[in-house]
């Protein structure tokens, strides 16, 4: 397991895809609120993150990074591709502070919190050799001494099992020892395990099953161990030999015109979750799930726009993807949509909709995801986050109101009946609650008059029609409604009517 988030008990369910009922977190109908909290930025894409010992690691290309709302390119700090930054505030730790000198890939905890271990491009950090893993211990910031394995090429993916450091990528040696793509190392002495899954195309996501029963690869090869097999695999956690897992068959094989690979792998109890991106259209690009125990696939969510990342906080399956059509939900034409939440049960779309941009140099948006047990720290390529400006790694947290509803619009009155009045208005939308409160206010005193719930998302969003059934006949009355989330009470214009 690459313990970048907290561990929960999954329930398997079936395949729909549909908004469904929320677990509650303090003001949203979500266990995050879709607000960002305040962090610190990148000049440049967080492409690893690991949260452990009160601090978030960050790795990736960045060379400066900014507090938050600093405009590009003004009061930076020079931090060459890793940085740590305190997990309650988001701000800068400047007692971590290493120099390296080539890209960060991946960045995985320990799982008592003490170490992390970083993975990527890089042959030194500080002046000293290493080659393209390391380790830091979290209490000192200090580079670890024995975690030095000589790496031929880019290490793209971390994971830890037990006393195993998993770690996979493009390079064919390990300590001048055929390992292709594919390696493990000892936590303990940092000695090369004889773990060789011998995968014959990149490896982007490992993972350990939480008892380390077995590990997980993802990427693009079609053999491990000479055996043939698309995009995923399971392997043994001593010898690295694929065993039984039927729901590979989730990934569909490459043709002409299409090839799906998977970009991330989160392990949490008894289940597995894969992120997937296709090329070309109508490629699988969602995410499925898988028994840990039995290999059998347990649902698969076929959103379209590449899914890159996918985190378990609180119940919930937090992923980053670039969605613009999901079957059951929305459909193309409502844009892009960055970031979305699941039931980890059966893959429906929850009540979570912040979203982000996507920048610079992939245009894809968020690229990677971790949580320190109750919050989520997304990175990528972003340079917006709600439509405010924060590049390269933002987080969200369940602490606050959360969002506020929209605004109501004015309602459509009527009164064909003595005495009554009816009001017809398009539901709001909340980004973090999908089951609002409207109530009917009659003018003068603001009166409640009716009230109702009713659920809406951005893709759905019906008129619900509320009555008063005590209006005074034969004057004339002003009505508007107000939308209630449980924080926040949002009210619209009046509308004016004669009563019957």
């Amino acid at each position: 397991m690459r313990l970048r988030r907290t561990t929960c008990a999954l329930a398997a369910a079936g395949l729909a895809l549909a908004v469904v009922p929320a677990l509650p977190a303090p003001g949203t109908g979500a266990s995050l609120t879709a607000v960002a909290n305040s962090a610190w930025q990148t000049d440049a894409s967080v492409l690893g993150l690991a949260v452990a010992g009160g601090k978030a690691y960050v790795g990736g290309r960045f060379t400066q990074v900014r507090p938050p709302g600093a405009a590009a390119g003004t009061n930076q700090t020079g931090r060459t591709y890793l940085a740590a930054f305190n997990q309650t505030t988001g701000a800068l730790d400047t007692g971590f502070n290493h120099s390296l000198n080539g890209i960060v890939w991946s960045i995985v905890a320990s799982a008592d919190g003490s170490r992390v271990y970083v993975g990527g491009d890089f042959t030194r950090v500080d002046g000293q050799v290493r080659n393209r893993v390391a380790a830091f211990d979290t209490a000192t910031g200090a580079l670890v001494a024995n975690i030095r394995p000589s790496v031929s090429y880019r290490v793209k993916t971390l994971a830890i099992g037990g006393s195993s450091l998993y770690f996979g990528g493009s390079f064919g040696l390990v300590n001048n020892v055929t390992r292709n793509r594919a390696a493990a190392i000892s936590t303990v002495d940092g000695s090369l395990l004889p773990w060789n899954p011998n995968a014959n195309a990149d490896v982007y996501a490992i993972d350990a099953a939480d008892d380390n029963s077995k590990v997980y690869l993802g990427g693009t090869f079609s053999q491990v161990g000479g055996t043939n097999r698309w995009a995923v695999a399971a392997v043994n956690n001593s010898t690295g030999a694929m065993v039984p897992f039927a729901a590979a068959s989730a990934m569909p094989n490459p043709n002409g015109s299409c090839t799906s690979r998977v970009k991330d792998i989160e392990t949490v109890g008894n289940r597995v979750y894969f992120a997937a991106a296709g090329d070309g259209g109508g490629c699988f690009d969602g995410t499925w799930a898988a028994d840990v125990p039995t290999g059998n696939l347990v649902w698969k969510n076929t959103c379209l726009g590449a899914t890159e990342a996918v985190t378990v906080v609180n119940g919930w399956l937090f992923k980053g993807s670039h969605a613009h059509s999901c079957p059951g939900a929305f459909s193309d034409g409502t844009g892009a949509h960055f970031l979305l939440l699941q039931n980890p049960a059966n893959g429906a779309l929850g009540p979570w909709f912040p979203n982000t941009n996507a920048g610079p140099p992939t245009q894809v948006g968020p690229l990677v995801s971790a949580t320190g047990g109750s919050d989520l720290w997304v990175g990528g390529d972003f340079t917006k986050v709600n439509g405010a400006n924060q590049q390269g790694l933002t987080r969200f947290t369940n602490i606050g109101p959360g969002a506020a509803p929209l605004g109501p619009v004015l309602p459509t009155l009527s009164s064909t009946t003595r005495g009554q009045v009816r009001a017809s208005v398009q539901t709001s939308l909340d980004n973090d609650d999908t089951t609002l409160t409207y109530r009917l206010l009659r003018s003068g005193s603001n009166t409640v008059v009716a009230t109702t719930t009713a659920s809406s998302t951005f893709w759905s969003r019906p008129s619900i029609t509320l009555t008063d059934t005590t209006a005074p006949s034969g004057t004339s009355q002003m009505y508007r409604i107000e939308v209630f989330d449980g924080n926040h009470q949002v009210r619209g214009g009046f509308a004016t009517v004669t009563v019957r």
